[in-house]
């Protein structure tokens, strides 16, 4: 199905974190390589992802989210930064997922129910952005999470802990890696106000002003 035709369909757009991989694709040493993942649209029968790595129709994807549990499918269709899902469940599993749909988005619009973490990390509406490395190069990437002393990225590369680099414009070092990813501290801590304006672009023109990295002062970098 198309996202389109999907978007048309009773369905909860419901925004939840989780984590993926491509059945046929491992790393050089044989292993599958896992990337952070987040919906925007869900039903019992298929799903919108926004993703760092898209894939290709047809592709087995194994997903995993904690409301949710290990899901499969295959990729439908895909977009810029996304892909729609089609989900392979039994049908005591769909129905129980149906359930699951109908309580989260009673959850949802319940203006008492506030996450405590979120007021100190921010999910990004928009979670694409672009690392820019001290060479010089770029590498697009999904950004988990963000708050105002550091960022947690999903992309297909893996920095070694202490490599200098800048997310969007925030510059920063890569400080540890987790299963989908690594996490970014900042030189200096920003504006929570100005996170998303600082942290959220996409790939930076080759003859515009790139961030300052290693060494050079990230201050003036991130009034960019």
């Amino acid at each position: 199905m198309s996202t389109q035709e999907f978007l048309r369909q009773r369905a909860v757009n419901l925004v939840i974190g989780g984590r993926y991989s491509f059945a046929n694709r491992y790393d050089p040493e044989g292993k599958r390589r896992e990337f952070a993942c987040r919906t925007s649209r869900v039903s019992p029968f298929r799903m919108l992802v926004s993703v760092p790595i898209v894939g290709m129709v047809g592709e087995r994807v194994d997903a995993y989210f904690h409301d949710f549990g290990q899901l499969n499918g295959r990729i439908s269709d895909t977009a810029a930064g996304g892909f729609c899902l089609e989900l392979e469940l039994e049908r005591r599993r769909r129905e129980k997922m149906a359930d699951m749909l109908k309580w989260l988005e009673k959850k949802q619009q319940d203006v008492n129910v506030q996450d405590e973490r979120a007021k100190k990390r921010i999910i990004p509406e928009n979670p694409h952005s672009t690392l820019v490395f001290s060479d010089g190069s770029q590498r697009s990437c999904f950004v988990i999470d963000v708050s105002s002393s550091g960022v947690a990225v999903s992309a297909d590369a893996c920095p070694e802990i202490g490599t200098p680099l800048a997310v969007g414009s925030a510059v920063g070092r890569v400080v540890r890696h987790f299963r989908e990813g690594f996490a970014v501290k900042f030189v200096h801590e920003l504006d929570a106000a100005s996170l998303e304006r600082f942290v959220i672009r996409t790939a930076i023109p080759s003859k515009a002003k790139k961030p300052a990295i290693d060494g050079l002062r990230a201050d003036e970098a991130l009034r960019a």
